[in-house]
């Protein structure tokens, strides 16, 4: 077979792509995985999570520049900060609070006691990553 011969015969055994009720991204996961059941090959469709089942949906379709990842909402990725970073941190806010402390102002100090609090817990965690 010659290679035009064979990218034609890609694309006539390319799957036609069903009208969907709605877009892939705004299906439930308990639609995709209907979605996906019809797909001959696909193993372990009851188990998958939405990305994953979006991601195989959009292959055998080949609908990858459409199909959007989900993200979860109101959660922001952010920077891990290293060790040396939030020790420094943990250092410019305990001599802050020791003024504020001088002060008297008990919601302040509370404001920084927690602040202080969470960093050392991501300090605990960066270590044990």
């Amino acid at each position: 077979m010659t290679e035009e011969t064979k990218e034609e015969a890609k694309e006539e055994t390319k799957p036609t792509v069903p009208e969907f009720k709605k877009p892939l991204a705004k299906m439930t996961a308990v639609e995709l995985k209907e979605v996906a059941k019809e797909i001959p090959g696909a193993v372990g469709v009851t188990a998958m999570l939405k990305p994953d089942l979006l991601s195989l949906i959009g292959e055998y379709y080949g609908l990858e520049d459409e199909v959007v990842e989900t993200k979860k909402k109101g959660k922001k990725v952010k920077d891990k900060a290293t060790v040396k970073e939030l020790k420094a941190k943990i250092i410019e806010l305990g001599s802050k609070k020791e003024e504020v402390r001088k002060t008297g102002d008990p919601k302040q100090i509370n404001i920084l006691r927690r602040r202080l609090n969470r960093l050392k817990k991501q300090t605990r965690k960066a270590v044990a990553a």
